[in-house]
């Protein structure tokens, strides 16, 4: 009995050691990384985002940014706004859950986070935009754009993780994370350590075969998803995409705006000639941009590209896969991280 009692009793303070220290680290992380815009009150969730005005000037129709899994809004405005500030108006957010944004409820899968970016838009006074989506964040964007179709001028989707795929399977510790009580306790005391050792791998393994920026971790704020609460957000939100996408992609048909799809012939994370080639193929006139030798993120490796494809949906004359010509003559000996042929891999895993 003694050695049971020892047993639980040393169980109970190792738990609480790793608590208290997932608990300091947390602190750390929001100390290190403080919100950088604006809050408004949606839906009963308190949303941070960044709203940055036109020129008078301005060419492009205003623009709404969705983040993918294990980001936020910085990960989006880092590279876009310095290619797009002045031309256009545009709105940055952390979706429900990530970054400084409250969870809420009724936000726990992209049906609802579509309509939660919807009334902010209303609240900043944006009637309709292009809206552009990185990996989960092209699951809202494409629930956007069929529950919200007035708000939407056109669609670029970037990696998209949108269709079911073959298992309907995750990474394991999405799934422990998601799960009612043994989920909180995961996230309360193995979700940081862990996190703090896997992040900076996981992320290359996220570029791979194109090069992380040295500072994307610390530039893209993507420590912030370590914290308990947003760690299980962004795992329930994983682990549901699978039953949203079964949902939701038999009505891909209906969206009927200006899209533009770019996918990378070496993505990682998502498996593109699932998601990607079946957004081309089940949204009617969506132009499929496809690079080779490019990976899961062609936000920070080929802004360039992305901003000629909001160009397009919002309805100019430019030459899309011109641009994406350039970006693979430049990205063209990429060999970064694990860069060997796959047949498939875990959706959404390590990270984005």
């Amino acid at each position: 009995m003694n050695l049971v009692l020892a047993a639980v009793y040393f169980l109970l303070s190792v738990t609480l050691l790793l608590a208290g220290a997932s608990r300091v680290g947390a602190w750390a992380i929001e100390r290190n990384n403080p919100p950088v815009g604006e809050f408004a009150d949606i839906a009963g969730a308190r949303l941070h985002y960044v709203h940055v005005a036109a020129d008078t000037d301005a060419d492009l129709p205003p623009i709404v940014f969705i983040h993918g899994a294990s980001g936020n809004l910085l990960d989006q405005m880092g590279p876009a706004r310095p290619l797009l500030e002045g031309r256009a108006e545009m709105l940055f957010m952390d979706r429900p859950g990530y970054g400084w944004s409250e969870r809420g409820s009724g936000n726990e899968d992209p049906d609802g986070q579509a309509d939660a970016i919807a009334a902010l838009m209303d609240n900043r006074g944006i009637a309709s935009a292009v809206i552009v989506g990185h990996s989960f964040g092209a699951a809202v964007a494409a629930a956007l754009t069929l529950r919200h179709p007035d708000k939407v001028q056109g669609v670029v989707f970037l990696s998209g993780a949108t269709h079911p795929w073959p298992g309907g399977a995750t990474s394991w510790y999405y799934d422990i994370a998601a799960i009612p009580f043994l989920g909180r306790l995961f996230v309360e005391t193995l979700a940081w350590p862990g996190g703090v050792l896997q992040i900076d791998g996981a992320s290359s393994s996220v570029f791979s075969p194109n090069e992380k920026p040295e500072r994307y971790v610390e530039d893209a704020g993507i420590r912030l998803v370590l914290r308990p609460a947003a760690f299980r957000a962004n795992a329930i939100d994983v682990a549901g995409l699978y039953d949203h996408a079964v949902r939701t992609a038999p009505r891909y048909g209906e969206i009927a705006v200006p899209t533009i799809v770019i996918s990378g012939n070496r993505d990682t994370v998502v498996l593109e000639r699932i998601h990607s080639v079946g957004l081309a193929r089940d949204i009617p006139g969506a132009e499929l941009v496809w690079v080779d030798n490019l990976g899961h993120k062609p936000d920070w490796v080929a802004p360039d590209l992305v901003a000629v494809a909001i160009e397009k949906a919002a309805g100019r004359p430019v030459d899309v896969q011109a641009a994406a010509r350039v970006v693979e003559a430049r990205i063209a000996h990429d060999a970064f991280g694990p860069v060997e042929p796959r047949e498939e891999a875990p959706e959404l895993s390590p990270a984005q």
